[in-house]
């Protein structure tokens, strides 16, 4: 994610493909490439040569098994596989078959993401998840709520995704494929001039046989082909072309890119406009029932004729209401119904057991009023079909608000997917590199290696390297930087962003899954359906809730009716044309409905959706709301130095010659022997000789050849420059190879390492020639963030492998108090280790290799964005921009987050806390309020509705804290 360099870690993805080591074999025959996979795991009773002859020669013959070696002497077997032709279940009985037993052997682990219809509360996601993990083969399931997708992790030699589909409807919810997670790139065609099915078959042939496609669908019925394949071999314009040219002599076939809409957006609105259709039908009818029950019996005049009896003692109004209520209750509501059977069915209850339970009693009672009246002739009862279908239309209501308003969680993953351009300008070029025709193509056909003009103004369509012209990029959309970023020949650019104020030619390094924009969009969807650990309460408060407010209903229902029977209570409590017992039923039924628990389950995944999509938005990667949740518990964070508080890009401040030897001559000995090494010192060493030969006109031929050049791991580097031994390190490599150090090279050293810089000794042919000062540039904005950091109560460290006194220095100029140095990369993932024994919630901040096993060892480790792919990979959160204010703004953001959560369960919880006792009738008998069913429906809706909202104010965050850095960087390369 390095913004400029000419290096290939933008080559790399951000997020591997898989846990499995994966190499492309090419087979014998012309066909698809297929992937092979390398396995390793013990084998017992290996005692001889021969066990590992006839192991190695039986498996060598199995279809499939690429190569086998077996260790006798370490009881280890290494094969490489081809999974599409035989899975490692089969190897192992393979081996087991030959007599042996096999050890350690690892699994066989697919991924796979299913979007999922119906969920509606945590009790919901825990069925799912339960029907899941019974599968046999399921390893792990993950299902978010908001997200409405399931993330499992399953063994494919026992089951597959169409069995997980099916045990989740078995559950009774819809699903359907998202994706493989290992999937390539895919891309989509529409086919014409197809007439049978010997073209399809054509078609599949030609495509099949071109390297680098992996799989081929065809979809018959409506002529279109889904073809994924590796971008290194292949692309989307050359498979377009293959069609063609597959066609008979006197017959062409066509392919046009197809463009499937997106299948998330499309289901969203179609719920959105499903619940929108349920509630204006809902509403059609049960308004008239609220009038003709509520509204016109209060106007006597108006309201009489609905009195007049039809049969008996039914009335007009009594049988209207009957009439409308019913399509309610038992077409628009079946939903209810439905999602209640299922939930029984698997053991559980939810929403629509509530729902259910409280409208059925309220319409059956109702029913049963109907019935009574029309076959007496002296009966009076009261119904409430009113109550049933204000009910439904309620929570209709507060469902279709819901969905609007969820769907807007997730809008800053929205606006990231869109970034990339439609259309881009592909160049053609002759022989001699001579631009011969310029091509507007869809940003989808591009392919690896085309080259991209892009113009001032225009957005970057794809991820590359400039290889022509100079401009300046806004890179702001993804780093939420704004300051423009200069761009010249050798720098990468990232699909997205804006070219400002020049025309560049780019070289195209990256398509489809592997962009940059795409890993961020990958990362931040694993991060939404990632559960975090705070999200385990409202999952137990779910479990039981529903049965306990069941329970309460009845209790509820007992506590009025009994003694209302008895005449323990007053009779003008009871409201008119009502009796104890419909008194009763109607606080049963609102203790029902008010106590759902909806809004508890959107509480935590709604405010994690938000938080990580602004996140993404403000240059800050989380990978998941557990880092998100750790994040805020941080007391102390400790710091690597180099890359990290550093610019990372040392440079030489001042150079001191300490025999007589001619100063250019002592520099071109010096870069001779680092030029070798890629070390930022050494680069450093090497751009200052470069420089001094520049200011004196000197000669600027070849560097002079080394031999014998050899790395000294922590102490610097040696070779042989013509006739002269030389060393270039610290002091402990001359110490080493017993260079004597003179009180004048001691005095150099320490007053070097006092001004926070390394001190960089040459020693030619045993003594110690002259040295390099060289320092690494602290960020501007370092100071400032250690100072923001205390003022919130955080202690920072700073930990380092360099010397003492160069660390303390560079601590002491950014106001860091504890410093470790001299410490190897296992040395500081030990002393995270020991700050969390002490009880402290630790975050490392590192960029580097050397890094990677403290921030794997850190409560949250956050990797700088420009770093390297292991430390990313080790990493909890990512800092895109490689800004050490962003390590503010990650820990702002998870506190932010988790009051947002805290104040979530108010909202989810405080309506039932407080609904409840009123729904129960608490405050009649003293005050003769009541909270009607269809008043508690109304409830339920506003505090899933307002859990949703106050998410929804995340979106307003702001980082508190921004430093506008220097344009350019202090040039000390010409000091001497």
């Amino acid at each position: 994610m390095e913004t400029n360099g000419k290096d290939d870690r933008l080559k790399a993805p951000l997020l591997p493909p898989s846990d499995s080591v994966s190499i492309t074999v090419y087979p014998t025959s012309p066909g698809k490439i297929m992937k092979t996979r390398t396995t390793m795991f013990r084998i017992g009773n290996v005692k001889c040569s021969s066990c590992v002859t006839s192991i190695e020669s039986a498996l060598g013959k199995v279809t499939g098994i690429e190569s086998v070696t077996v260790s006798a002497l370490h009881g280890q077997a290494v094969i490489k596989y081809v999974p599409e032709l035989i899975n490692l279940k089969a190897i192992r009985e393979a081996i087991e078959d030959l007599g042996f037993l096999v050890f350690e052997f690892p699994e066989d682990i697919a991924v796979v993401r299913l979007r999922i219809k119906g969920m509606s509360c945590t009790s919901c996601t825990n069925s799912i998840e339960s029907a899941l993990l019974m599968v046999e083969g399921v390893k792990t399931a993950v299902v978010g709520l908001s997200l409405e997708e399931a993330k499992i992790h399953f063994d494919p030699t026992l089951t597959d995704s169409e069995e997980l589909i099916q045990a989740i409807e078995d559950a009774g919810f819809e699903a359907e494929l998202m994706s493989n997670v290992n999937d390539g790139n895919k891309v989509h065609l529409k086919l014409e001039g197809i007439s049978g099915d010997e073209d399809f078959t054509i078609i599949r042939s030609s495509l099949e046989s071109v390297r680098g496609v992996n799989q081929v669908e065809m979809d018959k019925e409506s002529n279109k082909v889904i073809i994924v394949y590796d971008s290194d071999f292949t692309g989307p314009r050359s498979l377009i072309k293959c069609i063609q040219e597959a066609g008979k002599p006197h017959e062409s076939y066509h392919a046009s890119l197809y463009v499937p809409p997106s299948g998330r957006e499309a289901e969203r609105q179609h719920e959105i406009l499903g619940y929108r259709n349920l509630f204006l039908w809902s509403f059609l009818f049960s308004a008239p029932v609220f009038i003709f029950s509520m509204v016109l019996p209060m106007f006597p005049p108006y309201g009489d004729w609905l009195h007049h009896m039809v049969y008996n003692m039914l009335t007009v109004g009594m049988l209207l209401r009957w009439i409308l209520c019913t399509p309610v209750q038992l077409i628009i509501g079946s939903r209810f119904y439905v999602g209640s059977y299922y939930a029984l069915k698997r053991g559980s209850a939810n929403m629509d057991v509530l729902v259910a339970l409280g409208t059925s009693a309220a319409y059956f009672y109702s029913l049963y009023v109907l019935i009574k009246a029309s076959t007496s002739e002296s009966f009076e009862g009261m119904d409430f079909f009113e109550t049933s279908a204000m009910l439904i239309t309620f929570i209709l209501l507060g469902k279709y608000l819901e969905v609007l308003a969820k769907g807007k969680t997730s809008d800053a993953l929205a606006k990231l997917t869109k970034l990339a351009p439609d259309t881009a300008w592909l160049l053609t070029f002759d022989g001699d590199e001579n631009i011969i025709s310029e091509d507007e193509i869809s940003t989808s056909l591009i392919q690896k290696h085309d080259v991209i003009k892009i113009v001032p103004g225009a957005k970057v369509p794809i991820d590359g390297v400039v290889t022509k012209g100079q401009s300046h990029v806004n890179e702001s959309m993804l780093t939420g930087e704004a300051r423009p970023v200069a761009k010249k020949p050798g720098d990468k650019v990232i699909g997205g962003t804006v070219n400002e104020n020049g025309c560049v030619l780019v070289k195209v390094t990256h398509v489809g899954s592997e962009t940059a924009l795409s890993q961020i969009v990958q990362l931040v969807e694993v991060a939404q359906l990632a559960k975090a650990p705070v999200q385990k309460l409202a999952d137990q408060i779910s479990r039981v809730f529903v049965p306990v407010v069941v329970v309460a209903a009845i209790l509820t229902f007992l506590a009025w009716f009994i003694p209302g029977q008895a005449a323990m209570y007053p009779k003008d409590w009871i409201p008119k044309a009502m009796n104890s017992f419909e008194l009763a039923l109607q606080f049963g039924i609102s203790v029902l409905v008010v106590a759902c628990p909806c809004a508890l389950g959107l509480a935590t995944p709604t405010a994690v959706m938000v938080a990580t999509g602004k996140g993404a938005s403000q240059g800050v990667l989380i990978k998941g709301g557990s880092a998100l949740e750790k994040a805020h518990k941080v007391k102390t964070v400790v710091f690597d130095k180099t890359g990290t508080l550093t610019e990372g890009k040392p440079v030489v401040v001042s150079m001191k010659v300490f025999s007589p030897m001619p100063v250019q001559e002592f520099c071109d000995i010096a870069e001779a022997v680092e030029a070798n090494s890629e070390h930022p010192i050494a680069k450093a060493v090497v751009q200052h000789a470069k420089k001094l030969r520049q200011m004196n006109s000197s000669n600027l031929g070849h560097i002079a050849e080394v031999q014998d050049f050899e790395v000294h791991p922590g102490f610097g580097i040696s070779g042989k420059v013509s006739k002269n031994v030389v060393l270039v390190g610290n002091k402990r490599l001359m110490v080493a190879r017993k260079v004597p150090i003179s009180s004048e090279v001691e005095d150099y050293m320490s007053e070097s390492e006092q001004l926070a810089r390394t001190c960089v000794l040459v020693a030619i042919n045993g003594m110690v020639s002259g040295g390099f000062a060289v320092t690494d540039p602290v960020k501007p904005e370092a100071e400032r963030v250690i100072s923001f950091l205390k003022s919130m109560n955080i202690t920072s460290i700073m930990v380092t492998g360099d010397n003492w006194a160069t660390a303390n220095a560079i601590a002491k100029e950014v106001g860091i108090t504890t410093v470790i140095a001299e410490t190897d990369p296992l040395g500081k993932a030990d002393k995270i280790k020991d700050l969390q024994l002490k009880g402290m919630a630790v975050a490392m901040v590192g960029d580097g290799i050397n890094d990677s096993p403290a921030l794997a060892a850190a409560d949250v480790g956050m990797a700088i964005g420009a770093g390297t792919d292991v430390a990313i990979e080790a990493a909890d959160i990512v800092l895109m921009k490689s800004n050490l204010e962003d390590v503010v703004t990650a820990i702002d953001l998870s506190r932010k987050t988790l009051a947002r959560i805290r104040l979530n369960y108010v909202w989810a919880l405080g309506y039932n806390v407080l609904g409840m006792p009123i729904a129960a009738g608490v405050l009649f008998p003293f005050t003769g309020i009541r909270l009607p069913p269809w008043v508690a429906g109304a409830a339920m809706a506003a505090s899933s509705i307002s859990v949703v909202c106050s998410s929804l104010l995340l979106q307003s965050y702001k980082k508190p804290l921004h430093i506008e850095r220097a344009r350019e960087l202090v040039d000390y390369s010409e000091s001497v």
